[in-house]
């Protein structure tokens, strides 16, 4: 259960105060293990905070998330001891990610030292900590010219990583590590998939000059925006023109080449972008496969702005109790992983992960893929994919998959690398393609 506490009445949802009380909630239940989009949900759901506010809380709890290493190292430098209760630890964390990059963050020093220890006021489980909050801060920024050097000696500080994901990037990417987790610590952007039935990418790109909105083409349906923004500002999302998909994700329905007529099944579908592709190409007998009842509500949700259908079941893919015993022409398994190739879109997972998770996963993912080849129809092909970048989870998995199944490996990307470049903007995810032998 995450905790969320109400801030004091009167507290303005447009001071930097506000949005730090709150942000610090946020990073609070990410350090109790929950996941941060469910804890800014909750926030969310539970405060009175407007739109604007909201945007500014998520801001700076994700901006928190990337600086954590580093702010935990100053910390240790700047405290006696650990900041408790857990929320204390979040206002400080979060305010330093600003001080520490204080011309990216847009906020003069002395502004996000008043408003954090305004933060503290406001805040019922942190009011007696202002004196705290206030020594701490101004000591760092009388010292920062020290402190930086010292805190950064560590890896978790340097990367802002922990040292067994660094370790563990070095050993899988001997070449590559440093540009993967330099990669990670960029914030996403904001990369469209133009739906086909309605618009061509030419013509999508028209749309957003006329409005003004700068944009370049960056895949086959893929249109990166300039600058983020909300969604219900971007011509067309409403009237389903446009999904918001990562240039890397939008790879896997095409790679299944669907046609008019075929029998498909997206397991683990949720939230539902890439089964909203799969229609897009064909008209399908298409089936949207989730455990999680709340969770195909948002597939269903996403069809219904796309003016697309498919049948969506609630099930175990480990198992076959949802399964009518009709095989399937292609399936797309897109299996549970670490989510180590989307940490520039979940900052949080680096902090939220364990070593031990990789395994676990692992022998849950193959469960699911014996399963699923079992409905597949002869020549019919299963797309794998994951969003991980630990070979456990996606070559070995795949080698070993198609071993045990006498599968026919089919060429796919295999390991893409998270990149953030203007040529090439995409998150690292890994895609195997199997062919099953005809009857």
């Amino acid at each position: 259960m995450i905790q969320i506490s109400l801030l004091s009445p009167g507290a303005k949802a447009d001071s930097l105060a506000y949005q730090l009380a709150y942000a610090a909630q946020a990073v609070a239940a990410v350090g109790a293990g929950h996941a941060l989009p469910q804890a800014l949900a909750q926030i969310f759901a539970r405060s009175d905070a407007p739109p604007p506010a909201r945007g500014a809380i998520q801001d700076l709890s994700y901006r928190a998330m990337r600086q954590l290493g580093l702010s935990d190292s100053l910390l240790g430098l700047l405290a006696n001891k650990p900041p408790q209760p857990e929320v204390l630890h979040g206002l400080l964390v979060t305010a330093l990610a600003l001080l520490v990059n204080e011309e990216e963050a847009g906020y003069d020093s002395f502004t996000v030292v008043d408003q954090a220890v305004q933060a503290a006021a406001i805040s019922q489980d942190m009011s007696f900590a202002k004196g705290v909050v206030n020594a701490i801060l101004r000591r760092f920024l009388r010292e920062r010219a020290t402190l930086m050097p010292q805190a950064g000696k560590t890896p978790p500080a340097t990367w802002n990583y922990p040292t067994w994901w660094i370790d563990r990037l070095k050993a899988a990417y001997p070449e590559q590590w440093q540009a993967i987790l330099h990669a990670g610590n960029q914030p996403p952007p904001l990369t469209l998939r133009v739906n086909r039935r309605r618009a061509s990418v030419e013509q999508y790109l028209a749309t957003l000059q006329q409005a003004g909105i700068g944009a370049r083409a960056i895949g086959p349906c893929a249109v990166r925006l300039d600058k983020p923004m909300p969604v219900q500002q971007i011509p067309g999302f409403a009237e389903g023109v446009v999904s918001v998909q990562d240039a890397a994700a939008q790879l896997a329905a095409p790679l299944l080449d669907v046609a008019d007529g075929m029998r498909v099944l997206d397991a683990c579908a949720a939230p539902g972008g890439k089964t909203g592709h799969l229609l897009e190409l064909a008209d399908l007998d298409l089936q949207a496969l989730d455990h999680d009842p709340r969770r195909l509500q948002r597939i269903a949700e996403n069809l219904d702005r796309l003016q697309l259908k498919a049948r969506l079941l609630t099930g175990d893919a480990r198992d076959d109790s949802w399964w009518d015993g009709q095989g399937y022409d292609r399936i797309l398994a897109d299996v549970p992983c670490t989510a180590s190739g989307i940490v520039r879109r979940h900052p949080d997972i680096r902090w939220l992960r364990r070593k031990t998770d990789t395994v676990q996963l692992a022998t849950l993912s193959a469960q699911i893929l014996d399963k699923l080849w079992q409905m597949l129809r002869p020549d019919g092909k299963l797309l794998l994919v994951t969003c991980s970048l630990w070979p456990q989870e996606s070559e070995q998995q795949a080698i070993a998959f198609a071993q045990k199944n006498h599968a026919i490996r089919l060429p796919a990307p295999g390991q893409l690398l998270p990149t953030a470049r203007a040529d090439a903007d995409h998150d690292g995810l890994f895609y195997a393609l199997f062919q099953k032998p005809g009857a």
